[in-house]
């Protein structure tokens, strides 16, 4: 990994590195002195306040903030798998708020993996990092071993294809516990296709299933996240509604009869069918001084 001094850009200072599968960027905010927006390729990947782990910029991570205070009473150890590491955010986060919690963070670029090491240290949470692609260290984790297991990779701004099918969800439910969770990251627009085979994915492995998002993404208006939501058991749907719909940028919880609307006319994305997320808008995931930050 070759590191390039620090160095101011405009109000910002910033730290670039080539890493391995690209040029990193972590970008200073000035409006928290401690805080650092990691970006690959342009593309804006996490947020992290380094004083404050409880402070979630990114509206999407809000919402997985909520669904993490939701599965267990307040401040009881979680057993999380991050498959998809950035700069370790919400793993922060599980740590700050459930101390104790064993956390397993797979990260693909061991180079990237460096630099938030190196330059965000998490020194006080119980990381067990992982370098390897996310499909296949969720192999390595014991059946039933984890509580939530959170999906949060991009490649180029997209979801890589092969952490879409049946056959990569089949693998996460494995390593749940009867009453884990799987949480995933989407990214899609307009008449959300790729969203609803998710959906439907989903339903092919679990029997319980709800999206989080904003109303104008869930209705086709913007390009946005849903955090999709799946589980063997029950989802504390009434607790997370609630929470989400307080939230300074609400969401809203889609379950039961509307979600099985939603996906009734998709297919199951299989491994032969899988296909990468769509395409962003330019500069959606771009710098967060830009007008559409993003996430990944």
């Amino acid at each position: 990994m070759s590191e390039a001094p620090d160095e101011p850009a405009g109000s910002s200072l910033v730290v670039r590195a080539e890493v391995d599968h690209g040029l990193a960027e972590l970008v200073s905010d000035p409006d928290r002195p401690s805080s650092w927006t990691l970006l690959v390729d342009g593309t804006a990947q996490s947020h992290v306040d380094l004083d404050d782990p409880t402070h979630l910029e990114f509206e999407y991570l809000r919402r997985l903030g909520h669904v993490v205070d939701v599965l267990a009473p307040p401040g009881a150890p979680l057993r999380v798998a991050h498959l998809g590491g950035g700069a370790w955010t919400l793993a922060r986060y599980v740590a700050a708020t459930r101390p104790g919690s064993p956390q397993t963070v797979v990260e693909l670029d061991g180079a990237l993996a460096d630099l938030v090491r190196t330059r965000l240290p998490a020194d006080d949470t119980l990381l067990d990092l992982r370098i390897g692609d996310a499909r296949a260290m969720a192999l390595d984790l014991a059946p039933g071993a984890v509580d939530l297991v959170v999906v949060d990779v991009f490649a180029g701004a997209r979801i890589p294809a092969h952490l879409t099918s049946v056959e990569f969800a089949t693998l996460v439910a494995r390593a749940l516990a009867p009453d884990g969770v799987l949480a995933v990251n989407l990214a899609d627009g307009g008449p959300l296709d790729f969203a609803r085979g998710q959906v439907a994915t989903a339903a092919a492995v679990f029997g319980h299933r709800a999206v989080v998002a904003a109303a104008d993404v869930w209705h086709g208006r913007r390009f946005g996240n849903l955090v999709l939501l799946a589980s063997p058991a029950e989802l504390p749907l009434a607790d997370l509604a609630r929470a989400c719909a307080a939230d300074p940028f609400p969401s809203a919880v889609r379950h039961g009869a509307e979600l099985r609307r939603f996906a009734r006319t998709a297919a199951v994305v299989t491994d032969r069918t899988a296909t990468p997320s769509p395409v962003p808008p330019a500069g959606f995931f771009g710098r967060p001084a830009e007008p559409s930050p993003g996430s990944g």
